[in-house]
């Protein structure tokens, strides 16, 4: 007969995770709340004796116990916080590419990812190809010999299409190549990539991590010793690390992760079934439609649906009229935060594009996608009616 001392001990729930793991009281005052460790040196007693602190660029103590609870929060053995998402991307790519190294990037992602790839890396000599990643037989046709990374955004921005994460995975490794998985839109609330084989998850802590719209970030979760390894010296080589009060800001929004995606969860449902019946909106983009043609996959590979919805007006004008007039909502770029956020894809976050680039993965001009907030479902639900009142 088991005894309370020898039974296996039972996880801890994902809410336990976000408020305790990496958040312990800090030791030395019994303080509740991770202390701010704004300094950029440590003292030594003695040559090579410290206590595991030397320099604020290798590491920190706040942004140690950040990393610690991300990693949990995915499932991961390690975490790597960076100064933004975009510099967690870099990283991924400056630790894993070299010279004559490919990789394949979902078609439609975040707009800055191909900025980067396209404008900066491309020209130090790294390949790099777009597919659609929903369609697993153009990726298994675009893997090639020197195929290293396979990226992938699910749902995608904006236009939220799915890919399958223990599909694509299988494939990247059979090419000997790693599955790096974009789970910004989701929160590891409501997906885990890694638990489907993905080897490394990406997060911009700016968004549903922090919550609060108040502090950018980037994180990388990795599965293996070497991502540790090796993320760890590029943070130390290259210093595009998170300051500490940053780290302290999503320690302190991660606090609360659970219950507000609970809320936006709810809340994306209700503005997501308000948008398809208004006579306004000519389509609703929202993968919690049972008509959606991946809501099957949906539904096994994520908790909930989220909270991020892309809608069509029909045109540039339209879109501008509708997105003059809000108020509840706020217009502007990110998402993830607290407060309903609205934006235009074709003239924000995806103008690097270009026109023939939007065009092709059939982002329209009058598209609008938005992360609903938290704030009360009907106010959210009668400012978007007022505004689409004025096409």
């Amino acid at each position: 007969m088991e005894t309370e001392g020898n039974m296996k001990k039972k996880e801890q729930g994902f809410a336990t995770k976000a408020i305790h793991v990496g958040q312990e009281p800090d030791p030395s005052t019994g303080a509740v709340t991770v202390p701010i460790f704004a300094t950029s040196t440590y003292v030594q007693e003695e040559l090579g004796k410290h206590k595991g602190y030397e320099y604020a660029r290798v590491s920190n103590p706040t942004r140690t116990r950040l990393e610690q609870n991300l990693a949990a929060l995915e499932g991961g053995p390690s975490a790597h916080v960076f100064s933004s998402g975009m510099a967690a991307v870099t990283a991924v790519t400056q630790c894993y590419l070299k010279q004559g190294d490919h990789l394949i990037c979902g078609h439609n992602v975040y707009g800055g990812v191909p900025r980067l790839f396209d404008q900066v890396l491309s020209k130090y000599g790294l390949e790099f190809s777009y597919v659609d990643t929903s369609d697993l037989a153009a990726v298994k046709k675009a893997m090639r010999r020197n195929t290293r990374l396979v990226w992938i955004e699910t749902p995608t921005n904006p236009l939220m299409v799915l890919t399958d994460i223990r599909e694509v995975a299988k494939i990247a490794h059979a090419g000997s190549a790693e599955l790096v998985v974009d789970n910004t839109f989701m929160s590891p609330y409501f997906q885990r990539p890694l638990a489907l084989g993905a080897d490394m998850v990406m997060h911009s802590t700016t968004k549903f991590l922090n919550g609060h719209s108040d502090g950018l970030g980037g994180v990388i979760v990795g599965s293996k010793p070497h991502h540790a390894e090796k993320l760890a010296f590029m943070q130390k080589a290259a210093g595009a690390i998170l300051s500490p009060f940053e780290c302290w800001l999503v320690l302190r929004g991660v606090k609360s992760l659970a219950v507000r995606m609970v809320r936006h969860d709810q809340n994306g449902r209700a503005v997501a079934d308000f948008l398809r019946t208004h006579k306004k909106v000519k389509k609703v983009l929202y993968p919690g439609f049972t008509d959606h043609p991946q809501y099957e996959l949906a539904r096994r590979q994520m908790s909930g649906f989220g909270s991020m919805i892309t809608f069509e007006t029909g045109s540039l004008k339209n879109a501008k009229k509708m997105l003059r007039k809000v108020r509840v909502c706020t217009l502007g770029e990110s998402l993830g935060g607290v407060e309903t956020l609205i934006s235009h894809p074709a003239t924000m976050t995806h103008a690097a594009l270009g026109e023939a680039g939007r065009k092709e993965i059939g982002l329209t001009d009058g598209m609008v996608r938005i992360s609903v907030g938290i704030e009360d479902t009907e106010d959210i639900i009668a400012d978007l009616d007022e505004a689409l009142g004025e096409i």
